[in-house]
Protein backbone atom coordinates (compact mmCIF):
# COMPACT_ATOMS: atom_id res chain seq x y z
CA UNK A 1 0.00 0.00 0.00
CA UNK A 2 2.64 2.37 0.58
CA UNK A 3 4.79 1.07 -2.27
CA UNK A 4 1.42 1.61 -4.72
CA UNK A 5 1.11 5.70 -2.74
CA UNK A 6 4.75 6.63 -3.42
CA UNK A 7 4.42 5.48 -6.99
CA UNK A 8 1.53 8.11 -7.15
CA UNK A 9 2.82 10.44 -5.78
CA UNK A 10 5.93 10.13 -8.60
CA UNK A 11 3.98 9.99 -11.49
CA UNK A 12 2.24 13.09 -12.76
CA UNK A 13 0.09 11.07 -14.86
CA UNK A 14 -1.07 9.07 -11.89
CA UNK A 15 -1.62 12.80 -9.76
CA UNK A 16 -3.88 13.76 -12.48
CA UNK A 17 -6.19 10.18 -12.85
CA UNK A 18 -6.59 10.49 -8.64
CA UNK A 19 -7.82 14.07 -8.98
CA UNK A 20 -10.39 13.45 -11.73
CA UNK A 21 -11.22 10.57 -9.68
CA UNK A 22 -12.08 12.44 -6.79
CA UNK A 23 -14.18 15.49 -8.67
CA UNK A 24 -17.27 14.10 -8.60
CA UNK A 25 -16.92 13.60 -4.80
CA UNK A 26 -16.31 16.83 -3.91
CA UNK A 27 -18.64 18.23 -6.15
CA UNK A 28 -21.74 18.17 -4.62
CA UNK A 29 -20.22 19.96 -1.56
CA UNK A 30 -18.40 22.68 -3.29
CA UNK A 31 -21.63 23.80 -5.34
CA UNK A 32 -23.42 24.27 -2.49
CA UNK A 33 -20.70 26.84 -0.88
CA UNK A 34 -20.55 28.60 -4.35
CA UNK A 35 -24.09 28.68 -4.40
CA UNK A 36 -24.65 29.80 -0.87
CA UNK A 37 -21.60 32.49 -2.10
CA UNK A 38 -23.71 33.75 -5.08
CA UNK A 39 -26.60 34.24 -2.90
CA UNK A 40 -24.91 36.32 0.13
CA UNK A 41 -23.27 38.50 -3.02
CA UNK A 42 -26.34 39.07 -4.72
CA UNK A 43 -28.00 40.16 -1.15
CA UNK A 44 -24.88 42.26 -0.34
CA UNK A 45 -24.82 44.15 -3.07
CA UNK A 46 -28.74 44.52 -3.50
CA UNK A 47 -29.66 45.13 0.40
CA UNK A 48 -25.84 46.03 1.95
CA UNK A 49 -24.77 44.61 4.31
CA UNK A 50 -20.98 42.20 5.04
CA UNK A 51 -21.17 39.55 2.10
CA UNK A 52 -18.69 37.04 4.22
CA UNK A 53 -20.94 37.68 7.51
CA UNK A 54 -24.27 36.67 5.41
CA UNK A 55 -22.39 33.65 3.96
CA UNK A 56 -21.49 32.54 7.41
CA UNK A 57 -25.19 32.75 8.60
CA UNK A 58 -26.12 30.65 5.66
CA UNK A 59 -23.99 28.25 5.90
CA UNK A 60 -24.71 27.76 9.61
CA UNK A 61 -28.37 27.03 8.80
CA UNK A 62 -27.14 24.44 6.34
CA UNK A 63 -24.80 22.37 9.05
CA UNK A 64 -26.71 19.28 8.68
CA UNK A 65 -25.23 19.07 5.75
CA UNK A 66 -21.67 18.61 7.02
CA UNK A 67 -23.14 15.48 9.03
CA UNK A 68 -23.32 12.93 6.00
CA UNK A 69 -24.16 12.74 2.60
CA UNK A 70 -22.49 13.28 -0.48
CA UNK A 71 -21.84 17.20 0.50
CA UNK A 72 -19.56 16.52 2.94
CA UNK A 73 -15.90 15.94 1.14
CA UNK A 74 -16.66 18.98 -1.21
CA UNK A 75 -17.40 21.10 2.44
CA UNK A 76 -14.35 19.92 3.90
CA UNK A 77 -12.48 20.31 0.84
CA UNK A 78 -13.44 24.38 0.26
CA UNK A 79 -13.08 24.48 3.76
CA UNK A 80 -9.60 23.75 3.73
CA UNK A 81 -7.99 23.98 0.04
CA UNK A 82 -10.02 27.02 -1.48
CA UNK A 83 -9.69 28.82 1.62
CA UNK A 84 -5.77 28.28 0.93
CA UNK A 85 -5.97 29.49 -2.21
CA UNK A 86 -8.02 32.96 -1.53
CA UNK A 87 -5.74 33.61 1.36
CA UNK A 88 -2.50 32.88 -0.95
CA UNK A 89 -3.97 35.34 -3.25
CA UNK A 90 -4.34 38.09 -0.98
CA UNK A 91 -0.64 38.62 -1.43
CA UNK A 92 -1.13 40.82 -4.62
CA UNK A 93 -3.52 43.67 -2.74
CA UNK A 94 0.25 43.66 -0.16
CA UNK A 95 3.51 45.50 -0.58
CA UNK A 96 6.47 45.52 1.45
CA UNK A 97 6.30 48.92 2.23
CA UNK A 98 2.96 48.73 3.46
CA UNK A 99 4.81 46.31 6.05
CA UNK A 100 7.53 48.10 7.06
CA UNK A 101 4.69 51.14 7.63
CA UNK A 102 3.65 48.81 10.21
CA UNK A 103 6.47 49.00 12.21
CA UNK A 104 8.56 46.45 14.09
CA UNK A 105 5.85 46.63 17.30
CA UNK A 106 3.35 44.52 15.43
CA UNK A 107 6.16 41.61 14.96
CA UNK A 108 6.81 42.33 18.63
CA UNK A 109 3.32 41.46 19.87
CA UNK A 110 3.17 38.61 17.56
CA UNK A 111 5.34 36.66 18.48
CA UNK A 112 4.66 37.70 22.32
CA UNK A 113 1.36 36.75 22.10
CA UNK A 114 2.08 33.15 20.68
CA UNK A 115 4.25 32.63 23.99
CA UNK A 116 2.28 33.85 26.59
CA UNK A 117 -1.00 32.49 25.61
CA UNK A 118 0.82 29.17 25.14
CA UNK A 119 2.20 29.41 28.45
CA UNK A 120 -1.23 30.98 30.22
CA UNK A 121 -3.06 28.13 28.84
CA UNK A 122 -0.58 25.51 30.90
CA UNK A 123 -1.24 27.70 33.78
CA UNK A 124 -4.89 28.03 33.58
CA UNK A 125 -5.50 24.18 32.93
CA UNK A 126 -3.62 23.54 35.96
CA UNK A 127 -5.61 25.76 38.16
CA UNK A 128 -9.07 24.10 36.38
CA UNK A 129 -7.98 20.76 37.47
CA UNK A 130 -6.72 19.53 33.72
CA UNK A 131 -3.62 17.68 32.43
CA UNK A 132 -1.19 20.48 31.39
CA UNK A 133 -0.93 18.70 28.11
CA UNK A 134 -4.61 19.78 27.16
CA UNK A 135 -3.65 23.78 27.90
CA UNK A 136 -0.52 23.32 26.04
CA UNK A 137 -2.42 21.98 23.02
CA UNK A 138 -5.62 24.50 23.47
CA UNK A 139 -3.28 27.54 24.12
CA UNK A 140 -1.35 26.94 20.95
CA UNK A 141 -4.49 26.45 19.06
CA UNK A 142 -5.76 30.42 20.32
CA UNK A 143 -2.17 31.60 19.88
CA UNK A 144 -1.44 30.34 16.21
CA UNK A 145 -4.18 29.25 14.06
CA UNK A 146 -6.91 27.54 15.35
CA UNK A 147 -7.64 23.40 14.14
CA UNK A 148 -4.59 23.60 11.65
CA UNK A 149 -2.52 24.63 14.53
CA UNK A 150 -4.05 22.08 17.12
CA UNK A 151 -3.72 18.88 14.48
CA UNK A 152 -0.36 19.78 13.79
CA UNK A 153 0.53 19.79 17.72
CA UNK A 154 -1.38 16.98 18.55
CA UNK A 155 0.57 14.91 15.95
CA UNK A 156 3.27 15.44 18.00
CA UNK A 157 2.38 15.27 21.79
CA UNK A 158 2.50 11.64 23.23
CA UNK A 159 -0.75 9.39 23.16
CA UNK A 160 -2.66 9.11 25.99
CA UNK A 161 -6.59 7.76 26.30
CA UNK A 162 -7.91 11.14 25.99
CA UNK A 163 -5.75 12.04 23.16
CA UNK A 164 -7.88 12.04 20.30
CA UNK A 165 -10.95 13.53 22.47
CA UNK A 166 -8.74 16.54 23.52
CA UNK A 167 -7.89 17.30 19.60
CA UNK A 168 -11.29 17.24 18.53
CA UNK A 169 -12.80 19.33 21.38
CA UNK A 170 -10.02 21.73 20.40
CA UNK A 171 -10.63 22.04 16.95
CA UNK A 172 -14.45 22.26 17.56
CA UNK A 173 -13.63 24.70 20.82
CA UNK A 174 -11.35 27.31 18.42
CA UNK A 175 -13.54 26.84 15.45
CA UNK A 176 -16.55 28.11 17.29
CA UNK A 177 -14.51 30.49 19.68
CA UNK A 178 -12.87 31.34 16.17
CA UNK A 179 -16.51 32.31 14.79
CA UNK A 180 -18.01 34.16 17.38
CA UNK A 181 -15.02 36.44 17.53
CA UNK A 182 -15.14 37.87 13.95
CA UNK A 183 -18.70 38.25 14.24
CA UNK A 184 -18.36 39.98 17.90
CA UNK A 185 -14.72 41.78 17.49
CA UNK A 186 -15.43 43.73 14.98
CA UNK A 187 -17.89 45.44 17.14
CA UNK A 188 -15.41 46.00 19.61
CA UNK A 189 -13.37 48.12 17.21
CA UNK A 190 -15.97 50.03 16.52
CA UNK A 191 -17.18 51.26 20.04
CA UNK A 192 -13.13 51.61 20.90
CA UNK A 193 -12.74 54.17 17.86
CA UNK A 194 -9.29 52.21 16.17
CA UNK A 195 -8.03 52.99 13.13
CA UNK A 196 -8.16 50.45 9.91
CA UNK A 197 -4.31 49.63 10.97
CA UNK A 198 -5.02 49.18 14.43
CA UNK A 199 -8.05 47.42 13.67
CA UNK A 200 -6.28 44.96 11.47
CA UNK A 201 -3.53 44.16 14.38
CA UNK A 202 -6.01 43.97 16.79
CA UNK A 203 -8.07 41.20 14.50
CA UNK A 204 -5.14 39.83 13.24
CA UNK A 205 -3.63 39.15 16.52
CA UNK A 206 -6.47 38.00 18.59
CA UNK A 207 -9.21 35.79 16.17
CA UNK A 208 -7.65 31.84 15.97
CA UNK A 209 -8.53 30.57 12.38
CA UNK A 210 -7.08 32.34 9.17
CA UNK A 211 -11.15 32.72 7.49
CA UNK A 212 -12.34 34.03 10.44
CA UNK A 213 -9.43 36.94 10.43
CA UNK A 214 -10.06 37.82 6.64
CA UNK A 215 -13.53 37.90 7.64
CA UNK A 216 -13.39 40.13 9.74
CA UNK A 217 -10.72 42.30 8.62
CA UNK A 218 -12.68 43.09 5.41
CA UNK A 219 -15.80 43.42 6.77
CA UNK A 220 -14.09 46.76 8.15
CA UNK A 221 -12.02 47.57 5.45
CA UNK A 222 -10.17 46.81 2.78
CA UNK A 223 -6.99 48.49 4.59
CA UNK A 224 -8.13 46.76 8.00
CA UNK A 225 -8.41 43.35 5.90
CA UNK A 226 -5.29 43.40 4.60
CA UNK A 227 -3.15 44.15 8.07
CA UNK A 228 -5.32 41.43 9.39
CA UNK A 229 -4.13 38.82 7.00
CA UNK A 230 -0.41 40.13 6.88
CA UNK A 231 -0.46 39.74 11.36
CA UNK A 232 -2.35 36.78 11.34
CA UNK A 233 -0.20 35.00 8.80
CA UNK A 234 2.46 36.42 10.94
CA UNK A 235 1.51 34.20 13.82
CA UNK A 236 0.93 31.38 11.10
CA UNK A 237 4.74 31.08 10.87
CA UNK A 238 5.23 30.86 14.30
CA UNK A 239 3.66 27.16 13.85
CA UNK A 240 6.68 25.28 12.58
CA UNK A 241 9.01 27.11 15.75
CA UNK A 242 6.34 26.06 18.14
CA UNK A 243 5.81 22.62 16.81
CA UNK A 244 10.07 21.97 16.98
CA UNK A 245 9.38 23.11 20.92
CA UNK A 246 6.60 20.87 21.23
CA UNK A 247 8.95 18.33 20.02
CA UNK A 248 11.71 18.73 22.13
CA UNK A 249 9.63 19.00 25.27
CA UNK A 250 8.08 15.69 24.41
CA UNK A 251 11.14 14.23 22.97
CA UNK A 252 11.09 10.89 24.65
CA UNK A 253 7.62 10.07 23.41
CA UNK A 254 7.91 11.74 20.25
CA UNK A 255 11.12 9.39 19.51
CA UNK A 256 8.82 6.57 19.66
CA UNK A 257 6.00 7.83 17.70
CA UNK A 258 7.15 9.83 14.86
CA UNK A 259 7.03 8.86 11.04
CA UNK A 260 7.89 11.99 9.60
CA UNK A 261 10.25 14.76 9.79
CA UNK A 262 10.11 18.11 10.72
CA UNK A 263 7.06 20.12 9.84
CA UNK A 264 7.19 22.46 6.62
CA UNK A 265 5.77 26.00 6.47
CA UNK A 266 2.41 25.91 4.61
CA UNK A 267 2.02 26.35 1.03
CA UNK A 268 0.00 28.56 1.30
CA UNK A 269 2.22 31.37 3.43
CA UNK A 270 4.94 30.39 1.36
CA UNK A 271 2.67 31.50 -1.85
CA UNK A 272 1.65 34.56 -0.15
CA UNK A 273 4.82 35.90 0.93
CA UNK A 274 5.95 34.83 -2.83
CA UNK A 275 3.00 37.31 -4.00
CA UNK A 276 3.61 39.76 -2.15
CA UNK A 277 7.34 40.34 -3.07
CA UNK A 278 6.39 40.18 -6.16
CA UNK A 279 3.55 42.87 -6.46
CA UNK A 280 6.25 45.33 -4.39
CA UNK A 281 8.77 45.03 -7.21
CA UNK A 282 5.99 45.81 -9.51
CA UNK A 283 5.94 42.13 -11.63
CA UNK A 284 2.03 41.71 -11.52
CA UNK A 285 0.18 43.97 -14.32
CA UNK A 286 -2.56 45.96 -12.53
CA UNK A 287 -4.84 44.01 -14.76
CA UNK A 288 -3.82 40.75 -13.31
CA UNK A 289 -3.50 41.56 -9.97
CA UNK A 290 -7.12 42.76 -9.76
CA UNK A 291 -8.40 39.47 -11.60
CA UNK A 292 -6.46 37.35 -8.75
CA UNK A 293 -8.27 39.95 -6.39
CA UNK A 294 -11.37 39.31 -7.37
CA UNK A 295 -10.50 35.25 -7.44
CA UNK A 296 -9.67 35.48 -3.75
CA UNK A 297 -12.81 37.20 -2.72
CA UNK A 298 -14.88 34.47 -4.45
CA UNK A 299 -12.82 32.29 -2.86
CA UNK A 300 -12.90 33.42 0.65
CA UNK A 301 -16.44 34.00 0.32
CA UNK A 302 -17.22 30.49 -0.71
CA UNK A 303 -14.80 29.25 1.81
CA UNK A 304 -16.73 31.27 5.05
CA UNK A 305 -19.91 29.73 3.65
CA UNK A 306 -18.30 25.93 4.10
CA UNK A 307 -16.61 26.69 8.09
CA UNK A 308 -20.40 27.99 8.47
CA UNK A 309 -22.25 24.47 7.69
CA UNK A 310 -18.96 23.02 9.33
CA UNK A 311 -19.90 24.87 12.48
CA UNK A 312 -21.89 23.31 15.53
CA UNK A 313 -22.33 25.39 18.72
CA UNK A 314 -24.31 22.11 20.11
CA UNK A 315 -21.12 20.20 20.12
CA UNK A 316 -19.47 21.75 22.64
CA UNK A 317 -22.49 20.55 24.63
CA UNK A 318 -21.17 17.34 25.59
CA UNK A 319 -17.39 17.96 26.89
CA UNK A 320 -17.99 19.59 30.26
CA UNK A 321 -17.63 23.14 31.93
CA UNK A 322 -14.13 22.90 32.09
CA UNK A 323 -12.01 22.46 28.99
CA UNK A 324 -14.64 25.16 27.82
CA UNK A 325 -14.04 27.82 30.33
CA UNK A 326 -10.13 26.97 29.72
CA UNK A 327 -10.41 27.83 25.92
CA UNK A 328 -12.57 30.97 27.11
CA UNK A 329 -10.12 31.89 29.41
CA UNK A 330 -7.43 32.04 26.70
CA UNK A 331 -9.28 33.70 24.13
CA UNK A 332 -9.65 36.40 26.71
CA UNK A 333 -5.92 36.63 27.87
CA UNK A 334 -4.55 37.11 24.14
CA UNK A 335 -7.69 39.84 23.95
CA UNK A 336 -7.03 41.73 27.23
CA UNK A 337 -3.24 41.22 26.06
CA UNK A 338 -3.64 42.39 22.54
CA UNK A 339 -5.94 45.11 23.47
CA UNK A 340 -3.38 46.45 26.19
CA UNK A 341 -0.87 46.64 23.60
CA UNK A 342 -2.55 48.60 21.25
CA UNK A 343 -4.12 50.84 23.21
CA UNK A 344 -0.62 51.76 24.97
CA UNK A 345 0.87 53.13 21.53
CA UNK A 346 2.14 49.66 20.07
CA UNK A 347 0.44 50.70 16.65
CA UNK A 348 0.71 54.18 14.91
CA UNK A 349 -2.01 55.36 14.12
Amino acid sequence: MIERGRRILRSPAALSRAALKGFPQVMPGVMICITIALATTFIADYYGGPTLLYALLFGMALHFLSEEGRCVAGIEFTARVILRIGVALLGVRITLEQVVSLGGGPIVMAVAGVVLTILAGALLARLLGLHRDLGLLTGGAVAICGASAALALSAVMPREANSERNTILTVVGVTTLSTAAMVLYPLIVGVLGLTDQQAGVFLGATIHDVAQVVGAGYMISEGAGDVATFVKLMRVAMLVPVVMCFMFLFRQAQARERKGGLPRLPGFLVVFVMLVILNSTGAIPASLADGMTDLSRWCLVTAIAALGIKTSFQKLAVVGWRPVILMVAETAFLLVLVLAFILAGGVSL
